[in-house]
């Protein structure tokens, strides 16, 4: 596991660009990537699919990654309790996501507590950034590094110019205390719900809008069924790339 944890970790941290692989050959370690993103271009493809290439070349026939994208291993609901239970060995799930086992990941979703992607960097490359990557130690999840998504915006069938233009609106957020209650400061309903149900819920009118990254709007697609977006910069969407002690 030690050496596992290293190669990949030394990986991650080097990837590149994206290009395609094949599946594991029949007696190599197979190691599976699960997340929630799809598309080509997203950040988080881009880094899992180049990890993979990177792992599968430098361990030559001893180890092999296979990525499973946009939800079809796992999804939101399950992927942490798969992980646990050693159904899949990696995941790069938002730092929302990790309320009910620690509350320490939730300075992350502090609305503008980063001026910009430059200070959200520098705060996970210093001591208290590395040493968040273990806050979850005690329950088996075991943090390799960040994965950036950049910073969120707003987005609804209405321009949002003042936070009261929020207000009797629904919006699906994350299933973030913090987020839920940014929502509800400025008089709008918060609609937790899994990422992979949001382009429907736009569409159909569950609900008015949603925040998130240039990247996820644009490889959802979310600009079809929303009719303006504000550049907010408002929260940071980051990733915890992770595996499990076992």
């Amino acid at each position: 596991m030690k050496k596992m944890l290293g190669a990949l970790s030394a990986a991650a941290f080097a990837i590149g660009a994206s290009t395609s692989f094949a599946a594991c050959d029949a007696g190599e370690r197979v190691v599976k990537l699960s997340h929630v993103t799809g598309g080509t271009t997203h950040p988080k493809v881009v880094a899992a699919n180049s990890l993979a290439e990177r792992v599968n070349k430098e361990l030559n026939g001893k180890m092999c990654v296979e990525v499973y994208p946009n939800s079809t291993l796992f999804g939101d609901s399950k992927e942490l309790e798969a992980l646990l239970l050693g159904d899949v060995q990696l995941l790069a799930p938002s730092l929302s996501k990790f309320g009910s086992y620690t509350k320490k990941y939730g300075v992350f979703d502090l609305p503008f507590i980063f001026k910009d992607m430059d200070a959200a960097m520098a705060f996970t490359a210093s001591k208290t950034g590395k040493d968040l990557l273990n806050a979850m130690e005690d329950v088996g999840f075991v943090g390799l590094g960040y994965w950036m998504s950049g910073m969120k915006y707003f987005s609804a069938n209405k321009p949002l110019i003042a936070p009261t233009d929020a207000s009797g609106l629904k919006f699906r957020v994350q299933n973030s205390d913090v987020a839920k209650a940014m929502i509800a400061a400025m008089g709008g309903s918060p609609q937790p719900m899994a990422f992979a149900e949001v382009y429907g819920a736009l569409q159909t009118g569950v609900v008015d809008g949603q925040e998130n990254t240039w990247s996820n709007i644009y490889t959802k697609k979310f600009f079809e069924v929303q009719d303006s977006t504000t550049q907010t910069s408002h929260q940071l969407l980051a990733y915890l790339f992770m595996t499990s002690k076992e």
